[in-house]
């Protein structure tokens, strides 16, 4: 039975499959075509395709010496002539160390599963590239060490937490009993996804906005209704429940499409019509003014208020 694995969807992919398979062919010689594919993790078909691709691979000239040549015993293959791809392919030094780099954020990932394996893996790649990247790297998670500790500490004993935590878009802060259930990386910002006891329902905390942390004599017990966030989209989910914002915006502030999702963004002249959706309008209202004079809100009406009252406040500080 061929495996189900779907083949490689770029180029690229079946480049980096094409190199490795040759020399799995030629330390394999006479294996069977159904076996190969299920080594691979390719269907027999993507494997007769990329086998008909090699048979007219070789050195540059092309000739009758220098291509690829391969034999058919019935189901079975054996290469015959190699055009000098007889070794599998080594990571390069910037290749390893990305890779190092990678693995070893994962390993300090607090609340990161099965972190023996990802140290094994690590370690394995370390050893095959030492000769390439040199002494051995030393890697930390940007700011909030101490707090991502404690914080994967009570997700790993699974102890409940009460936290201090700023609310960004409601500019205010909380204090709220938790019962942990995770910990992520998305963005290169670490969350904290739990239970909340005050709000009875999951929610995710950012760990930088967590203002004090405190671990609890007791279990973290999240109910049977608590279930994780599919994060596959990102944290910021927008629905058409949420508000929808309309801004006029000059170049100064054109990197917010970028960096937000937007519904629309269309030229009106030399400023741009972005619509967005918001989790509230009290944050969009602090978003806009933080754009200063690069930003006009057209709709909704209220958001358009809010903004002009703040903006005449803020001048008549100056009187």
């Amino acid at each position: 039975m061929t495996s189900p694995t779907r083949p490689p969807r770029t180029s690229a992919d079946r480049l980096a499959r094409l190199l490795h398979l040759v020399p799995y062919l030629l330390a394999r010689p006479g294996i069977e075509v159904t076996e190969a594919a299920a080594d691979l993790g390719v269907t027999e078909k993507q494997l007769r395709e990329d086998l008909e691709l090699l048979w007219v691979c070789g050195l540059p000239g092309y000739g009758p010496g220098d291509l690829i040549d391969m034999a058919f015993d019935g189901e079975r293959v054996t290469i015959t002539y190699d055009a000098g791809i007889d070794r599998p392919l080594r990571l390069t030094p910037d290749e390893a160390l990305a890779l190092v780099v990678a693995l070893r954020l994962l390993a300090e990932t607090p609340g990161m599963p099965n972190r023996d394996a990802v140290e094994r893996t690590l370690a394995k790649i370390e050893s095959a590239s030492s000769d390439r990247i040199g002494a051995p790297l030393e890697v930390r998670l940007p700011g909030n060490a101490d707090r991502l500790a404690g914080i994967r500490d009570a997700v790993e004993r699974g102890r409940a937490l009460r936290i201090t935590y700023y609310t960004a878009t409601r500019d205010e802060t909380t204090e709220r009993v938790v019962d942990p259930m995770r910990v992520l990386m998305v963005g290169g910002r670490g969350y904290l996804e739990a239970w909340c006891r005050r709000a009875e329902a999951v929610r995710l905390f950012r760990v930088d906005r967590i203002d004090a942390l405190d671990e609890l004599d007791e279990p973290s017990q999240p109910p049977a209704e608590a279930q994780p966030h599919d994060l596959s989209d990102g944290i910021f989910q927008p629905g058409p429940e949420l508000p929808l914002v309309t801004l006029r915006v000059g170049r100064g502030a054109r990197w917010i499409t970028e960096y937000y999702p937007c519904e629309s963004v269309r030229a009106d002249g030399e400023e741009w019509l972005v619509s967005l959706r918001v989790s509230d309008l009290p944050w969009a209202r602090r978003f806009v003014l933080g754009l200063g004079p690069d930003a006009t809100v057209v709709a909704p009406p209220e958001l358009v208020e809010q903004v002009r009252d703040d903006a005449a406040a803020a001048l008549d500080q100056y009187s």
